[in-house]
């Protein structure tokens, strides 16, 4: 099972950590997990590049453990509201996706969030 636990502080989406394979199929074969990876490349790429702002991340290959944190979606971090938006609705965005995706594939993800600044 893939864990996703989404960060959000003064009610901001602003990260996230996944944890564990899913375990739907195969290693090399599991259509979740390219899922997941396709999901979570797009969100750091579109935040470094499209929006032009920092995102800390690690990928953990063996473990597959990510770690991403976009700050430029928090206001203490980022005085740009219309960056901060797009940010955080990015994210926020993945949380409903794999929300919806908890229908169908509930025995290999679980999602979460809590309210913290790391």
């Amino acid at each position: 099972m893939t864990k996703i636990v989404f960060y959000k502080w003064d009610n901001v989406f602003y990260g996230f950590s996944e944890q564990g394979h899913t375990g739907y199929g195969e290693s090399g074969d599991d259509v979740l997990c390219a899922a997941l990876s396709a999901m979570t490349m797009l969100i750091i790429n579109t935040i470094e590049v499209a929006y032009a702002s920092d995102v800390n991340y690690t990928i953990d290959e063996e473990t597959t453990d990510i770690k991403v944190v976009a700050h430029g979606a928090l206001k203490d971090f980022c005085e740009d509201e219309c960056k901060r938006y797009a940010i955080s609705g990015l994210i926020q965005a993945y949380y409903y996706q794999l929300n919806d995706m908890l229908e169908e594939y509930y025995d290999f993800l679980d999602v979460d969030v809590v309210e913290e600044l790391i």
